[in-house]
Formats: C-alpha cells, sequence, structure tokens
C-alpha cells in the first residue's frame, strides 16, 4: 500500500512537473505586449540590419509580432514620444543632441542600451588629396570650388552633406554655415541615404572630385580610399548648438566620437520588462558591425538576409543578450 502510495505521488509530481515546465514555456514565448510591435525603420545599412535581428529576436524568441514603419531621424523620435514606435534601435547622439534632452525630459521616451560608437566627418577621396596636396582642411575648400564644381551651379563647388530629414543635416548644415561655405559651395542634401550612395559610389569609380560629409562604421567608409579633411577644434558648447535646429549663431567645431544607442516609448517599457531587458543588453563590437556591414557590400543581400547571416555566425555577441532558453529558440528557427 505504502508502495502503491509512494508511486502515485512520484507521478502526480513528475505531471504536475511537466505541466509547471510547459506553463512556464508557454509563458516564456508569449510577448508582453498584445499588439504589433513598432520598430522605427531609419534606411542606413546598420540601423537596417539590427532592426532585423531585434526584430528575428522578438519573432522566434519571444512570441510577439513586429512592424518596421519607415521614417526618419527627427520624425521617428517625435513618433517615439507619442508612442507611434515603440523602439528605435539607432540613435546618434550628436546628430541630434538638443532635440533628443527635449524629448529625454518629457519622461516619454528612455534610453537604454549603448550599441557601440561610431564616427562622422568630412571626407575627399585620396587620389583627390593627392592631387591638391594642400588641401587639408575644411576652410581650404573655398580656394578649390572651380574643383568642386556643381553641375547646376558652376559658379560654386558643390558638398554633399547629409540625406534630408536625417539628424545629421542640422548638423551639416549648421557647419556649412560656420565654416561660411555659403558663399563658394552649394550644399546638396540627397533625397535618401541609397541617393547619396549611389552619388558618391558612382563619382568614386569614375575619379571625379568630391567632397562630402558620412558616417561610419558603414560599407562605403569601408570600401573606399578616404581621407578626412581637418576641422576646428572639438568644443562641447558649439557642438551642442550645432545640433539645434534652431542654432542662432552656428561656430565650427570638429565631430566627436558619436554615442549610438538604443530608446524606447517609456510606457512601453513598462508594460514589457522582459523586452526592455533583452533591448537594454543588446551591444555590438565595433569590430564586428564593421564585419557584418562588409558582409553586406560583398554579397549585395538585404538587410533581412544580413541578419541570419550575423544570428548565425556571431552567436557569442548576441546570446549574450538573452536567456538561453530564448537564445535556442532563435536558434532553432533559423
Amino acid at each position: 500500500m505504502f508502495l502503491k502510495h509512494k508511486i502515485l505521488c512520484t507521478t502526480l509530481l513528475a505531471v504536475f512537473g511537466l505541466g509547471l515546465s510547459a506553463t512556464a514555456h508557454a509563458a516564456d514565448a508569449q510577448c508582453e505586449v498584445d499588439r504589433t510591435v513598432n520598430f522605427g525603420g531609419m534606411n542606413w545599412e546598420s540601423n537596417l540590419v539590427l532592426v532585423d535581428v531585434q526584430r528575428t529576436i522578438l519573432e522566434k524568441g519571444y512570441g510577439c509580432k513586429t512592424e518596421t514603419l519607415p521614417t526618419e531621424t527627427l520624425p521617428a523620435l517625435a513618433a517615439l514620444e507619442r508612442g507611434d514606435l515603440d523602439i528605435n534601435t539607432e540613435i546618434w547622439l550628436n546628430s541630434v543632441g538638443e532635440p533628443w534632452a527635449k524629448a529625454e525630459k518629457t519622461g516619454k521616451v528612455k534610453r537604454v542600451a549603448d550599441l557601440y560608437t561610431g564616427g562622422e566627418a568630412w571626407f575627399i577621396p585620396k587620389y583627390v588629396a593627392e592631387k591638391f596636396p594642400d588641401l587639408k582642411s575644411a576652410a581650404d575648400l573655398p580656394k578649390y570650388k572651380e574643383e568642386f564644381a556643381d553641375p547646376e551651379d558652376p559658379s560654386k563647388g558643390r558638398f554633399y552633406g547629409c540625406p534630408a530629414g536625417w539628424g545629421c543635416e542640422v548638423v551639416s548644415t549648421n557647419l556649412y554655415k560656420a565654416l561660411k561655405l555659403d558663399k563658394d559651395f552649394t550644399l546638396y542634401s540627397p533625397g535618401t541615404g541609397a541617393a547619396q550612395k549611389a552619388a558618391l559610389t558612382s563619382a568614386y569609380k569614375r575619379k571625379q572630385n568630391i567632397v562630402f560629409y558620412y558616417w561610419y562604421p558603414t560599407p562605403l567608409v569601408g570600401s573606399l580610399d578616404l581621407v578626412k579633411l581637418e576641422l576646428p577644434a572639438y568644443d562641447k558648447e558649439k557642438q551642442a548648438c550645432l545640433t539645434d535646429p534652431d542654432c542662432a549663431d552656428p561656430q565650427p567645431s570638429a565631430y566627436p566620437d558619436n554615442p549610438v544607442f538604443t530608446a524606447l516609448n517609456t510606457e512601453f517599457s513598462e508594460k514589457a520588462p522582459k523586452l526592455t531587458e533583452f533591448f537594454s543588453n543588446v551591444s555590438v563590437p565595433l569590430p564586428v558591425m564593421d564585419k557584418t556591414l562588409a558582409h553586406m557590400e560583398e554579397t549585395g543581400d538585404d538587410s533581412r538576409d544580413v541578419a541570419d547571416w550575423f544570428l548565425k555566425n556571431q552567436g557569442e555577441v548576441w546570446e549574450k543578450w538573452v536567456s538561453p532558453e530564448v537564445a535556442a529558440k532563435v536558434k532553432e528557427s533559423l
């Protein structure tokens, strides 16, 4: 009788334990929000890839439905405040310093993870630097305006700035004014990041004289032989004004190292603590980001395929962001 009772108890415990395990597994696979999670879809390569990496982890590891909403830097920040976006995967702080500070003060947005440290600069190709050895700094550009003639206004040179609507367009425009280049150069803002990259790549292949703004890590900077133009020494107060669309008296300053971080809508983060913990853990070593973007350039793959490549080949990086159970589900889905 005692033996039968012991076997029955053991069986019940085993069944109960399996039930608890299944319940816990189901709970782990159930998304914390009962609607689609919205990501901001800025159209530069590192953001495209990281958004797709994060979406895959949310969908396969946490059981969420996700969507990417195409936008640009400043509209995305406003949408994050309103709650139209839940996640802004990549915010480049130095490009939106003043707008971000204002948004953060409202309490409606939350900085959760430092992804990596990027950089920005004004570049000329190495073949241009060799042709004009005295062209060392941005301040030297007026002397060479004829060499960079704007096709639409040959009396001025053309400087390729940041794509229209991006946060870096504010800094490029203010810096262009601060250096008083408006008399000698046209500030050309391409309509999209793709248009900017296509124009610069085409000019480079034809060995044309070009001067332009760009950021890194990016496939373009990694694949071209470029030289940075010198800018006046970095000054924190001057840089803060350069990031302000309403800067009354822009003064020139070099670009500092640019912290790149993820921000969440605060209300979303409060409803989804597990997802917030995941986003807070996301960090990518710069060499890994360079390697990932180089793979994208070499293969011509789209961001979804590159995200899958990243998840298959960079497990030592991303598996630290999540629990072993979530990592196993993601890997099983690949």
